[in-house]
Formats: C-alpha cells, sequence, structure tokens
C-alpha cells in the first residue's frame, strides 16, 4: 500500500518538475541573480543596501556570496525582497523519480541475481543464458523493498 502511495506521489512530483526542464534555463547568470536583476532595473548598490538596511560594502559581501554559492536561503530572500521579487527554491531531478527508483532497483537486482549466477556456476548448476528482464523485473517485484533501495551508496 506504502508502495503504491510514494508511487503517486513521485508520479506528482515528476509532474511538477517537468516545466521545470531543462534546469540549465534556470542556471544563474554569471555574477549572481541579485547582481544581475539589480543592474536591469537600474538600482545601485547604496540604494539596495538602503533596501536591505545594511551598509554598502555589505551589498558587494552579499553578490560575492551569491556568486560562489556560499549564500544563505534567508540572505537570498531578504535579496529578492528587496528587489520585489520572489525566491524560489527547488531541487530539480535529472531525470523522473520514478526513473531513479527503478534504476536503482534494476541495478540492486542485477547484482542479487549475478551473484546467484555466480554461485550456481560454481557448483556447476549454471542456467543457460544472462538474466532475462522477466526475471529482473519479477525479482524487483517479489524481493525488493523500497525502504530497501537506498541503504547502499
Amino acid at each position: 500500500m506504502k508502495t503504491e502511495v510514494r508511487k503517486r506521489a513521485r508520479e506528482r512530483l515528476d509532474q511538477r518538475f517537468a516545466p521545470l526542464k531543462p534546469a540549465e534555463r534556470f542556471r544563474a547568470p554569471p555574477k549572481g541573480w541579485v547582481r544581475a536583476i539589480r543592474d536591469a532595473i537600474g538600482m545601485s548598490g547604496v540604494q539596495f543596501a538602503r533596501r536591505l538596511r545594511v551598509q554598502p560594502p555589505s551589498v558587494a559581501a552579499l553578490e560575492a556570496s551569491e556568486e560562489s554559492g556560499a549564500i544563505q536561503l534567508k540572505t537570498l530572500r531578504r535579496a529578492a525582497e528587496a528587489l520585489d521579487c520572489t525566491l524560489v527554491y527547488a531541487l530539480v531531478p535529472n531525470g523522473s523519480l520514478e526513473g531513479a527508483v527503478r534504476a536503482r532497483a534494476r541495478k540492486i537486482a542485477l547484482r542479487d541475481l549475478g551473484r546467484v549466477a555466480h554461485t550456481m556456476k560454481l557448483e556447476a548448476q549454471e542456467t543457460p543464458g544472462s538474466v532475462s528482464d522477466e526475471r529482473l523485473e519479477t525479482y524487483i517485484r517479489d524481493k525488493i523493498k523500497e525502504r530497501d533501495l537506498w541503504d547502499e551508496p
């Protein structure tokens, strides 16, 4: 039951992520979003500092920390508000979540079935042919539990 609930949750999240892909479209400009937006709207560093209620040198530090990737989310949120923007934060999977679960289950199944095949070969009980897709799917369905997928690296 929980497996189906998680599967539906993955599918819903995958649908929500679809408009965000490819994530390349959202890569920050070379000097960061804060600097790019501030420059685009013609706001000086001093004006921005006033809106943030900080000293002007803090603006340079804020922009440098965004550029280096070290900025804190709460600082970025404050900067967004000072620029009349909304901070949008998301982790966008490189593929689908459902695909990640399937790939991980397949990897584990191939490893496990490979061990069995090796043991059988050592005992002169080798079966002809490699692991079939049907056998692999059966093994995944019957033996692999979602909660165990991520126990190992």
